[in-house]
């Protein structure tokens, strides 16, 4: 088996996140990993035929972007801070969720993803689809699922 260097976690600033972050912080912290922390603002392009946004939809993704950069440096001084000594960086992409996890594993040489089974739910969930679930069937990694409910 090939040795765990760098762990991804995706997340998605929900309270499922936090404690998703925990247990990879856990599990980077048993193989002495670099911890790879992931946000991915979904691209809007596949639904632009749904509505009409007052702005344009590059403006409507460039803002969302900024908004979840603020929101990753907050998740991270109140989720990281003093707490994790391991070493971490992260990083806010737009695109196609599970697509862009994929592409980060490539790109970084991630070893392993840790992420949450649950996301969306109900509507949500049938119009995009189980994020989980399209990244463990087309990851070249293994990918640690987890149940934020069972923790």
């Amino acid at each position: 088996m090939k040795e765990i260097t760098n762990i991804l976690v995706p997340i998605d600033f929900s309270d499922n996140s936090k404690k998703i972050l925990q247990s990879a912080k856990f599990v980077a912290g048993k193989f002495s990993a670099k911890l790879h922390i992931l946000f991915v603002v979904q691209s809007f392009d596949d639904y632009s035929g749904f509505f009409v946004p007052h702005l344009p939809i590059s403006q409507f993704e460039e803002e969302m972007q900024q908004g979840a950069e603020k929101k990753m440096q907050n998740f991270l001084f109140e989720n990281m801070g003093e707490t994790y000594s391991g070493e971490y960086q992260s990083k806010v992409v737009c695109g196609d969720v599970a697509g862009e996890i994929i592409n980060y594993v490539s790109e970084q040489g991630v070893d392993m993803i840790v992420m949450g089974t649950h996301g969306y739910k109900g509507f949500e969930k049938a119009l995009f689809g189980s994020v989980a679930e399209k990244v463990v069937k087309t990851s070249p990694c293994p990918v640690l699922t987890i149940n934020p409910y069972n923790i």
